[in-house]
């Protein structure tokens, strides 16, 4: 678990002062497992006879590494805390990432995480689960095993192309859930994420996600524009799926910080245009807000998040509303554009998109002479 010394950089060695400091810390439970750590530490062994493995931090009789040398704890793996509730990420047998959630075996976020998983579509863009099994310490809780996904504005968008996808299959997606009788009602930015592994061939550090595995060297991004990339909505610990020709209609408060207008515990409101105006908000706070290339899409975002819900378009009418917003805007320029931050001031981004086209403009030349 040490890392090797020689590629450490100079700051990475303490002085007798601060590794003294660093003793005493670790005997007074600095570095200890937190109580959420001490629970997967325990259900390791389960883990382990199903294929999966956790990071070293998390096996039995787990000493820090970094005891008795003077390398920082921040180089050592095993110094990562995991602070995510009811999920951590694991190696399975073959090697592959993935994140492995516990959840409650009755209810229905299970029952649609495997809904979804077993019924192909183009549109589907739902988490798939891997594996299923129950916790054998305890059969009202269950082991979800799903792909390892990271942040889906992580690293950050960079052309008007990369957007446009992004937009496309979040509203197809929110198109097959619909049509599946599925309203998500915690749509937002914790629970959209993406396959980044088309990005980092090399692979980048579960919880660093911005550091190689090793921790030595930053993990860099290959462009989104060069790679089908696949975003997913993710937990449906508070979904509903309705059964058919049932009313839409529910009652209680949703998700993380939506701001939909409507919710309410005592009047009743509808579930789908509660997804449509929460998507619509993650559309204007984390896209429309911050660059100032992308105003074609405002129409969209706009009806999106309309106060009255009846007047909001259902989900397939958005996908179809964005299909022609798209075709209306210059297909060369809305691909390989350049995004620029609202807060850019006016010469860094002439300077930047001077650059961005260059460099667009090589790789289509390399493009064509192979």
């Amino acid at each position: 678990m040490l890392p090797d010394r020689s590629k450490l950089p100079g700051n990475a060695f303490l002085s007798p002062e601060i590794v003294q400091a660093c003793e005493q810390a670790a005997r007074k439970g600095i570095y200890n497992l937190s109580p959420l750590e001490t629970m997967w530490r325990d259900k390791q062994p389960h883990l382990r006879a199903r294929g999966y493995s956790l990071r070293p931090r998390y096996a039995k009789g787990w000493q820090p590494s970094w005891t008795g040398t003077n390398i920082n704890p921040y180089y050592c793996e095993d110094s990562i805390v995991s602070r995510t509730m009811h999920v951590i990420d694991a190696r399975s047998s073959d090697g592959t990432l993935v994140a492995i959630k516990h959840a409650k075996s009755r209810g229905q976020e299970i029952e649609i995480a495997q809904f979804v998983t077993s019924t192909k579509h183009p549109h589907n863009h739902c988490v798939p689960v891997k594996d299923l099994f129950l916790d054998p310490d305890d059969s009202e809780w269950s082991f979800m095993v799903i792909p390892y996904l990271r942040p889906f504005n992580e690293p950050e968008f960079e052309l008007i192309g990369d957007v446009i996808e992004f937009i496309a299959q979040m509203l197809e997606g929110l198109s097959f859930l619909h049509s599946n009788s599925i309203a998500h009602r915690d749509i937002s930015s914790l629970n959209v994420m993406m396959d980044g592994r088309p990005l980092y061939p090399q692979g980048h550090h579960p919880m660093r996600i911005r550091s190689s595995i090793d921790l030595l060297e930053a993990a860099t991004p290959l462009r989104r524009i060069d790679h089908r990339i696949e975003y997913f909505y993710i937990d449906f610990g508070l979904s509903v799926r309705l059964p058919p020709g049932a009313s839409p209609l529910v009652l209680g408060y949703i998700g993380r910080g939506s701001k939909v207008p409507e919710i309410s515990a005592t009047v009743p409101w509808d579930a789908y245009k509660a997804d449509i105006c929460a998507l619509g908000n993650l559309f204007h706070e984390d896209l429309y807000v911050k660059y100032r290339d992308i105003d074609f899409i405002k129409p969209l975002v706009d009806c999106m998040r309309q106060r009255q819900p009846d007047v909001r378009p259902g989900a397939d009418e958005l996908v179809r509303m964005f299909q022609q917003l798209c075709s209306i805007a210059n297909p060369s320029k809305s691909r390989w554009s350049r995004l620029s931050p609202r807060s850019e001031a006016t010469p860094e981004r002439i300077l930047k998109d001077a650059v961005a086209a260059a460099r667009h403009g090589y790789q289509d030349i390399r493009r064509i002479v192979g």
